[in-house]
């Protein structure tokens, strides 16, 4: 069964770290280009970060770049999401998914094919 799993969300002060994990089942995460979108209260979902399969390349989002970094661990079969400067505006269900088509970044998020069940983080004082 094919299947993503995020955890490391959690509460954190303005200006603190996180960092999210997304652990996959059933197919290699390294075959296909993995997505962060997260969905703040009350808004549309947004893509973060993407890293490709092909190169290791990355995108960010313009909002979390300089902040975020995404990367891989293949022995772990597992994508992460290193979070610093937080700030309230980053409060949000973060989600790792993917189209398991594409090794690629560029796709739109509303059209990737496999969620995991999200991690929420929130950024308070």
């Amino acid at each position: 069964q094919v299947q993503l799993v995020e955890s490391g969300g959690g509460l954190v002060q303005p200006g603190g770290s996180l960092r999210l994990e997304c652990a996959g089942s059933g197919f290699r995460l390294n075959y296909y280009s993995i997505y962060w979108v997260r969905q703040a209260p009350g808004k549309e979902r947004e893509g973060v970060s993407c890293i490709a399969s092909s190169d290791g390349g990355t995108d960010y989002a313009e909002s979390v770049k300089g902040r975020f970094t995404i990367s891989r661990d293949n022995d772990k079969n597992t994508v992460f999401l290193q979070m610093s400067s937080l700030k309230p505006e980053d409060t949000a269900v973060y989600y790792c998914a993917t189209d398991l088509i594409s090794g690629l970044c560029g796709k739109d998020h509303r059209y990737l094919a496999v969620w995991g069940q999200g991690t929420l983080v929130t950024v308070s004082s």
